[in-house]
């Protein structure tokens, strides 16, 4: 198994921009669920705590293997999720670990 997370901070000139944006990311990632072969667990959480150093977006993956994790990184349905969450970011961060 190979765990794959990824954290964002949106786009957004007020608070309420920031949560529409996180949330329009959330669901694109949760539409994953159940599309893409080797994808095990997906979970996706939108930062609460509201400190400044916070990421806003939260992507918490497992895959069964590298290999799995390869193919997901290329799968139509992934891309598709790319395109709609777009330039809505303007940080990413992410390990990969076993």
């Amino acid at each position: 198994m190979i765990k794959h997370i990824v954290m964002w901070d949106v786009r957004g000139d007020t608070p309420e921009q920031k949560k529409e944006t996180a949330q329009l990311v959330k669901s694109a990632f949760e539409s994953l669920t159940g599309k893409i072969p080797g994808l095990t667990k997906l979970e996706v959480g939108v930062d609460v705590s509201g400190v400044d150093y916070a990421c806003d977006v939260v992507l918490y993956t497992e895959f069964e293997s590298h290999e799995s994790l390869e193919a997901y990184a290329v799968h139509p349905e992934h891309i598709r999720v790319k395109q709609i969450v777009g330039d809505s970011r303007i940080a990413r961060h992410q390990v990969d670990y076993i």
